[in-house]
């Protein structure tokens, strides 16, 4: 089995870092990607207008060096590669709804 993601993208705030009672901390910054295409004429490249659709994702580093990397030198606006795995989870948020994340951890 693999779970492996590969993404290319822009930094959307400065990451931040948290850290859980008991817990090792973790850095956390979103990541936005953007995928674009001709709608309309395919056959040709005057035809159609070009769409675009913007992915956000959330990026977790919990390895030491590599998360304290991300916390200095990754700011706002950065275009970075991230390379990890998706992991799928649920919290209960403060209403007391449980809601599900996806969340890439790097």
């Amino acid at each position: 089995a693999m779970n492996r993601v590969q993404l290319l993208g822009r930094v959307g705030q400065d990451p931040i870092m948290r850290q859980v009672e008991g817990k090792n901390p973790v850095t956390i910054f979103s990541l936005a990607t953007n995928e674009m295409w001709r709608t309309g004429e395919s056959d040709t490249n005057q035809g159609g207008d070009i769409s675009q659709k913007t992915t956000w994702h959330r990026i977790s580093v919990f390895r030491p060096g590599l998360r304290d990397v991300t916390y200095q030198y990754v700011k706002k606006g950065s275009r970075i590669f991230v390379e990890g795995k998706i992991d799928y989870g649920e919290y209960t948020d403060k209403n007391n709804v449980r809601r599900q994340a996806t969340t890439i951890i790097a």
